[in-house]
């Protein structure tokens, strides 16, 4: 099977421990050669979940806090572990449904690495939750980042960039705060795993940045205020302070996207 083949496979599989065996035998079989390049398949609306979690509308969810408690430090590494297991599939879809349009090659040299990453950050949370005696779907969640998915499979440069560049870009604001308070509660292990996530987060962000000047420059459009549009017109509402000016300098995004 090709590359858009292979993430289809993984889109289909509702089991989150099957979707990271997969995503790391498909990104070790990619950079080895073993692939041959993605087709253009119809991809589905929506990937295969598992009957657990519940999904419930986001103001459905039960505020959450971190500090000492460990049912509160689960539902914070669940939180995030669903965020984690969204990003796995959202960056298979977008190899599955833009690669094989004519893009260069190191476009699905990137969303692989990002795919197989996401799919190590899901790992990690699972252990950290089972160490806390607990697991993924145990508690609700919500369906908002695949919503976003939707409303923007037509188009690539605006899945850019909401998913990358709004989304993941989001957690750099938030991932330091989570990991001082994980610390400041006695749990390093789990500050430990955001650490990591928060880093290569910053990648991911570079990443869709990188792909989001290409796609504007073919078009002949201004980056940041085609950013601005696109954002307002499938994400309105999601640009509030405060923002991790550092961290989203050093993913290249300037401040004069979001800061405005």
């Amino acid at each position: 099977m090709d590359l858009a083949a292979r993430a289809l496979e993984i889109l289909a599989a509702p089991d989150p421990a099957a979707k990271v065996a997969l995503s790391r035998r498909l990104g070790a079989d990619w950079r080895a050669g073993a692939v041959p390049p993605p087709g253009q398949p119809p991809v589905p609306d929506r990937p295969a979940r598992p009957a657990r979690p519940a999904l419930v509308p986001p103001q459905a969810l039960p505020k959450r806090k971190t500090g000492a408690g460990v049912a509160r430090r689960a539902a914070l590494l669940h939180a995030i572990a669903h965020i984690e297991l969204n990003a796995i599939d959202l960056a298979w879809d977008l190899v599955a449904r833009f690669a094989g349009h004519g893009l260069p090659r190191d476009f699905a040299n990137d969303w692989v690495d990002v795919a197989a990453e996401e799919a190590e950050h899901f790992a990690l949370l699972s252990e950290r939750l089972a160490a806390l005696d607990a697991a993924y779907g145990d508690l609700p969640a919500h369906d908002g980042l695949w919503q976003a998915a939707q409303r923007t499979a037509h188009d690539l440069l605006a899945r850019l960039a909401v998913v990358p560049l709004v989304l993941e870009a989001r957690g750099l604001d938030v991932g330091p705060a989570m990991i001082e308070k994980l610390e400041h509660g006695g749990d390093r292990a789990s500050a430990d795993v955001l650490r990591r996530i928060v880093a290569d987060e910053i990648g991911h962000v570079a990443t869709g940045m990188r792909w989001f000047d290409h796609a504007c420059a073919a078009r002949g459009l201004d980056p940041a205020s085609t950013w601005q549009d696109l954002v307002q017109r499938h994400c309105p509402g999601a640009l509030k302070p405060p923002f991790n000016a550092e961290a989203r300098s050093r993913a290249g995004m300037s401040p004069a996207f979001y800061a405005g």
